[in-house]
């Protein structure tokens, strides 16, 4: 096992960790950025890049490439560590597939992500919709590839079936943390659950990923009881990466995890089985999500 030194407060008294200068990231800037900004907007989508407040989205719309959310912006789920809007959705647009692939063709990316809130008020969990997304950049863009990051269908298998029956490259399912603190950031969520969503897509012949956020109060044996745990389901591809509390009335980071850890935790991820791990503090799923098409599984 690595250890290494926790980041303490500056003084005894009780205090927040201080943000290592690690995690640092440029404001967004650019004409390549400015350019994906004016389609999100003109085409009114919404993407997890701004909802979830992601640190890398300079890089990445820098880049022409966006991270698109689906069946809204409020989600159904009340997770601790999410920035998205929780409540009751008022948002059902059969017509958003088309717009999401139009727009997907006039930035002409190659990759494409895509991911949604939790529709749990649906009965099939906002599964049409995700097929036709799927299917219809697929028609307008064929030599997209495309990476669907799905949330938990609460066991609705014949909704997870159509999810993932579109055509896509790559299907993802965050376990987000370790079983341990499930009940405080998954509160809705389960771990056996995830696993077996996990395990019925690699069955249905798609590549896997997942991805842990790092920092929430997990030990370094349950870091490596997931990633056994995830082999054992079928899981390919895993991203790791740091959590950062969006705003107060979220959960609270309980430590800042040092570079070279998240470097020991990829390479344990290798040697126990996974074909990929993307891991570093300013991880998040969809970063360098064009890599994990070809990785051989």
């Amino acid at each position: 096992m690595l250890t290494l030194p926790i980041i303490q407060p500056e003084s005894a008294a009780p205090a927040k960790p201080r943000k290592p200068d690690w995690l640092r990231v440029k404001l967004p800037v650019g004409p390549a950025y400015a350019n994906v900004r004016r389609l999100v907007d003109e085409h009114k989508l919404h993407t997890i890049c701004e909802s979830g407040n992601c640190p890398n989205m300079g890089e990445c719309w820098g880049a022409g490439t966006a991270t698109f959310m689906i069946l809204g912006n409020v989600c159904t789920r009340s997770c601790s560590f999410c920035a998205v809007a929780t409540g009751r959705p008022t948002e059902y647009d059969l017509d958003e597939p088309r717009r999401v692939a139009e727009a997907i063709h006039l930035m002409g990316v190659k990759h494409a992500v895509l991911t949604s809130v939790n529709r749990d008020e649906l009965k099939d969990r906002g599964a049409s919709v995700w097929y036709e997304t799927v299917v219809q950049t697929k028609q307008l863009s064929p030599g997209t590839t495309i990476e669907t990051l799905i949330p938990d269908v609460k066991a609705n298998w014949d909704a997870l079936d159509t999810m993932i029956a579109g055509g896509q490259e790559v299907v993802s399912h965050n376990m987000e943390t370790v079983g341990s603190l499930y009940r405080l950031v998954r509160p809705q969520g389960k771990y056996d659950r995830s696993l077996e969503q996990i395990r019925r897509t690699k069955a249905a012949g798609k590549r896997t990923k997942s991805g842990i956020m790092l920092g929430l109060g997990e030990k370094q044996d349950e870091m490596y009881q997931a990633m056994d745990d995830l082999v054992a389901n079928g899981l390919d591809i895993l991203t790791l990466g740091q959590y950062l509390q969006p705003t107060k009335r979220h959960i609270e980071v309980a430590e800042f995890i040092h570079p070279d850890l998240f470097a020991h935790y990829r390479e344990e991820g290798l040697r126990r089985g996974l074909k990929y791990v993307e891991s570093g503090p300013l991880v998040r799923s969809s970063y360098h999500a064009e890599r994990h098409v070809n990785v051989p599984i």
